[in-house]
């Protein structure tokens, strides 16, 4: 999408349903504290709203915002107090971005972000999003599941908006240069309790990858 498509985006989803906490979040945030550290340097990329962003600040974190969508850094900042290091406007599929921000980040987090783009960016994103990775980081990627019956409902949520649900097996290679450490699936239901060992890799809303790089691991 062009970048004010998702202002227009963001402009009418201000207050909205992503703002708020759901099931889905909490169960992100279930698969990253380990890595929500005091003091660890955290890239929101996508960071949308910056509903994640704010959490990781809570946590301590030193945390960087990242959008394409100059009314996605608004809201963010707005959100979360101006309390991040840096709200930065960046195109993951720059080539130069991977260098000028080289090693930076302890844990670099995306939801809702690779499906928007076809297989080649896709490609060219993590590889930047690699590159930014400092010595043991984590890239913790989170991508809508194509064989969830979420996805039926996904259009009617998010009007306008085309992405490509993700299968397991694709989302783990495009994190093949790395060290796996964790993937699955995160089911949403409703409850303190979610079946994610039966059901979550291959019926879950979410499909996620956790993966460090190969000279260290957190």
């Amino acid at each position: 999408m062009r970048r004010s498509d998702w202002n227009a985006y963001w402009s009418r989803s201000e207050g909205g349903r992503f703002t708020r906490e759901s099931w889905s979040k909490r169960r992100i945030l279930e698969r990253l504290d380990p890595y929500l550290r005091p003091g660890a340097r955290v890239l929101d990329a996508g960071c949308g709203c910056g509903w994640f962003t704010g959490r990781f600040l809570r946590a301590g974190c030193r945390v960087t915002a990242l959008d394409r969508s100059e009314e996605a850094l608004r809201i963010a900042r707005d959100a979360t107090g101006g309390g991040a290091e840096a709200y930065i406007r960046e195109d993951l599929l720059d080539e130069g971005f991977g260098e000028r921000r080289r090693g930076g980040f302890d844990l670099v987090f995306s939801d809702g972000l690779l499906e928007h783009f076809p297989p080649e960016k896709q490609r060219r994103i993590v590889s930047n999003l690699t590159a930014v990775l400092a010595p043991g980081g984590v890239l913790a990627t989170f991508v809508p599941n194509a064989l969830s019956p979420w996805r039926l409902l996904r259009p009617f949520l998010m009007p306008g908006i085309h992405e490509t649900p993700f299968r397991a097996a694709p989302l783990r290679n495009l994190h093949g240069g790395l060290e796996m450490i964790e993937w699955g699936g995160l089911n949403v239901l409703p409850f303190r309790w979610s079946p994610e060992r039966v059901l979550g890799r291959r019926f879950g809303m979410l499909l996620y990858v956790l993966a460090g790089r190969r000279d260290g691991r957190s």
